[in-house]
């Protein structure tokens, strides 16, 4: 071989680099184009509205109110959880009532003790290890809550303590 071809055949190929770099760049820098667009509302979609959206929400619309709501709360409960040795799950809740309907849903108390103690005792601890768990338990106990009280009056359940030891 000649010398030109040896050098020519030494010679390690270009990889790139300088043009990977110049992308995640560009990639970062649009990013942060189009958060601060979005957040300081020239979107008409995200984040505040634009200057005209608020002087417009200033002039004649109202403030959304709140929901008229009610909250009973409910007695703790403990239970064994069905495992090899002994564990138990304290399980405390309060329900989020339509306001017309906390007396209704009161007098439905000792039923809906009997249905959350039912279904919690049916748990069992492989179903309590999954970090979905809580959502899971909330909605099947809330559509239970529904059957016993009725579609439309309670609107949640909210788990204030849910301890397993």
């Amino acid at each position: 071989m000649t010398d030109a071809a040896a050098e020519q055949a030494e010679a390690p190929e270009k990889s790139g680099k300088k043009g990977l770099i110049i992308g995640v760049i560009l990639a970062v820098a649009g990013a942060a184009g189009g958060y601060f667009l979005t957040t300081s509302g020239l979107l008409p979609f995200g984040g505040q509205p634009a200057a005209e959206d608020a002087k417009e929400k200033d002039k004649g619309t109202e403030v959304k109110t709140l929901p008229e709501v009610g909250f009973i709360d409910l007695p703790a409960v403990i239970v064994s959880v069905n495992a090899g040795d002994s564990r138990h799950l304290k399980f405390h809740a309060q329900l989020e009532v339509n306001s017309n309907y906390v007396s209704d849903v009161e007098k439905m108390k000792p039923r809906i003790m009997d249905v959350l103690n039912g279904y919690l005792r049916a748990v069992e601890v492989s179903d309590l290890e999954d970090s979905l768990a809580l959502m899971r338990i909330r909605g099947h106990l809330l559509r239970r809550i529904e059957i016993v009280v009725g579609e439309g009056r309670v609107r949640d359940v909210l788990v204030m303590e849910f301890v397993l030891n």
